[in-house]
């Protein structure tokens, strides 16, 4: 299928997906017109692609994981064999977020506070 049919199947511009190629995250072939070529297992590999993007990570951690491409382990080309790596990227990320929950835990429980005392005043005022 072409990439206007694989846009529209995922949502996801053509111009993402041709960066997706560029960084070696899917792979097509080329028709004789030089067109790209794409099969049907791309649809997921885009939907993988944008699941790990919404967690915030780069196309080259995606990248890692979905290929578990670490120097030391050259041997294991698997998709799903364990990286030790890719652990600890898992608990970085998760600290990560973690934190930035607090952080927006925080936040609100500040504007609560302050949305309170502006009603309060309001109401104060109205009286």
């Amino acid at each position: 299928m072409r990439i206007g049919k694989v846009s529209k199947l995922t949502g996801v511009s053509a111009r993402s997906i041709r960066h997706y190629e560029e960084k070696g995250l899917i792979n097509t072939s080329r028709q004789e017109n030089n067109y790209r070529e794409f099969d049907e297992k791309v649809i997921e590999s885009i939907n993988t692609i944008q699941l790990y993007l919404g967690l915030g990570l780069t196309t080259d951690q995606i990248k890692e994981i979905m290929f578990c491409q670490y120097p030391e382990r050259q041997e294991h080309k698997e998709k799903n064999v364990y990286c030790e790596e890719l652990l600890l990227m898992y608990k970085s990320k998760m600290h990560e977020i973690n934190k930035q929950l607090a952080a927006l835990t925080e936040a609100k429980i500040h504007l609560s506070e302050k949305i309170k005392l502006m009603e309060q005043k309001r109401e104060e005022k109205n009286e």
